[in-house]
C-alpha cells in the first residue's frame, strides 16, 4: 500500500511538472510574440532596441547581437522584454523613444497588442481549417421508457448528427444540446453503433415539461467527445478565426466588467477571473482530460486575453504607456523622467498586488491545504 501511494504522489509530482513546463513555454511565447510587435515595429521607425531579452533576468547567456540589440536568454521564465532607448523619458538621443512623435510612440506600443491579436486569429483559422471535430454525444446510459429507450440507443453509441447537422467542438453546440432546445419536436438521429454501423432513426422528443423536471429531452446520459474533422475551406476558415477572434476578445471584456462590477459591490468576494495559478489549472486539465487541440485553442484565448488587457489605460500595461505618451504631447513634455518612471513602478507595484490577491482565491479555489 504504501509503495502505491509514493507511486501515486510521484506520479502526480510528475503530471504537476510537466503542466508547469506547459504553462511556462506558453506564457514565455506569448509574451515573447507580443515583444516581438515592439521590436520589429521599433526598428522599422529607427527607435534603438538595446535587447531583445527571452524571460526575465538575471542573464543565463547572450544568444547573439546584429551590431546593435543584443539578443539574451534570461533565468526567470515568466515572459520576455524589449529594451528601447528612452522608453521611460530621460534620453537625448534623437533615436530614442521618447525623442519620437506621438503617433510612431503610439504605433509602437499597440504593436505589441496587435501580435497577439494576430496569433490569436492564425491559431483559430489554422482550427477552423484542419484541426477542429465535430462534437459527438457518446451515449453512456439509457433511462427506461424515453424516447432513447424507445429506439433502441445503447450504452456505446453515438450521435453524430441531429436533422443532418453536425456540430464543430468550438462552437459551443453539440447533440445534447440541439435536443434540449428542440424540445417536443421530431428529429432524426445520426447513430453510430460500438461496431461502426451506421443508421438514421426519427423520434419525438420528450416535451419541455420533462426538460425543466431534468428528465431531459432524449433520456440519456452523454458524454461529449471529439468526431470526425471539420470540413472548411480556407476562406470559410478565415471567417471562422476572424468570428472567433472577435468572440474571444469581446469574452475577455465581459470578463473584466464583471471583475470591476465584483470589486465594486463586494470586494471580500472571489473574483470571477483567474490568475497564473488557476490559468496554470486549467492548462493541466485541458492538456489531461481533452483532445490536444483543445490546448491549441486554449493559447489562442490566452493571447487574445493578453491583447485585451495590455490595452487598459493602465500603467505599466501598453494601454497605461499610450496615455502617458498623450499626456508628455499634450504638456509639452513637462512630466519629468522621473515622475514617469515613478508612475510606471507605482502601476506594477498595483498589478502585482493585483495578482497576489487573485492568486490567493485561485488556491483557495483549488483546495489546496484542505
Amino acid at each position: 500500500m504504501r509503495g502505491r501511494a509514493r507511486d501515486a504522489r510521484m506520479s502526480g509530482l510528475l503530471n504537476s511538472g510537466i503542466t508547469l513546463v506547459v504553462f511556462l513555454a506558453i506564457l514565455v511565447g506569448l509574451v515573447v510574440v507580443h515583444e516581438f510587435g515592439h521590436f520589429i515595429v521599433a526598428r522599422l521607425t529607427g527607435v534603438r532596441v538595446h535587447e531583445f531579452g527571452i524571460g526575465f533576468p538575471p542573464r543565463a547567456a547572450r544568444l547573439g547581437s546584429d551590431g546593435e540589440t543584443e539578443y539574451t536568454l534570461n533565468w526567470l521564465p515568466i515572459g520576455g522584454f524589449v529594451r528601447l532607448e528612452g522608453e521611460d523619458g530621460g534620453s537625448d538621443d534623437p533615436r530614442s523613444f521618447g525623442r519620437k512623435s506621438l503617433p510612431v510612440r503610439v504605433l509602437i506600443l499597440v504593436a505589441g497588442v496587435a501580435m497577439n491579436v494576430l496569433l490569436a486569429f492564425v491559431i483559430f483559422t489554422v482550427i477552423a481549417a484542419a484541426l477542429e471535430p465535430n462534437a459527438d454525444a457518446r451515449v453512456e446510459s439509457v433511462v427506461p421508457g424515453t424516447p432513447a429507450a424507445s429506439i433502441g440507443l445503447q450504452a456505446g453509441d453515438l450521435i453524430t448528427a441531429v436533422d443532418g447537422h453536425a456540430f464543430p467542438y468550438f462552437d459551443g453546440e453539440a447533440p445534447t444540446s440541439y435536443t434540449l432546445a428542440h424540445a417536443g419536436d421530431r428529429v432524426t438521429l445520426t447513430v453510430q453503433a460500438a461496431d461502426g454501423a451506421t443508421r438514421q432513426v426519427s423520434v419525438t422528443l420528450q416535451d419541455q415539461a420533462a426538460v425543466n423536471a431534468g428528465k431531459g429531452a432524449l433520456g440519456i446520459t452523454a458524454r461529449i467527445v471529439p468526431g470526425a474533422i471539420v470540413q472548411r475551406s480556407l476562406v470559410a476558415a478565415i471567417g471562422v478565426g476572424a468570428d472567433r477572434t472577435v468572440q474571444a476578445c469581446g469574452l475577455i471584456v465581459g470578463a473584466l466588467g464583471q471583475l470591476v462590477t465584483s470589486i465594486a459591490s463586494n470586494p471580500g468576494a472571489a473574483p470571477p477571473v483567474s490568475g497564473p495559478i488557476g490559468i496554470a489549472e486549467a492548462v493541466g486539465t485541458v492538456r489531461t482530460e481533452a483532445p490536444p487541440v483543445v490546448l491549441l485553442w486554449l493559447i489562442g484565448l490566452l493571447s487574445a486575453n493578453l491583447a485585451v488587457v495590455n490595452v487598459l489605460p493602465f500603467p505599466p500595461l501598453d494601454g497605461g504607456r499610450i496615455v502617458v505618451s498623450v499626456l508628455q504631447t499634450a504638456s509639452r513634455n513637462r512630466i519629468s523622467a522621473s515622475l514617469e518612471r515613478a508612475t510606471y513602478f507605482i502601476g506594477f507595484m498595483l498589478l502585482f498586488g493585483f495578482l497576489i490577491w487573485v492568486s490567493y482565491f485561485d488556491i483557495v479555489r483549488s483546495g489546496v491545504g484542505s
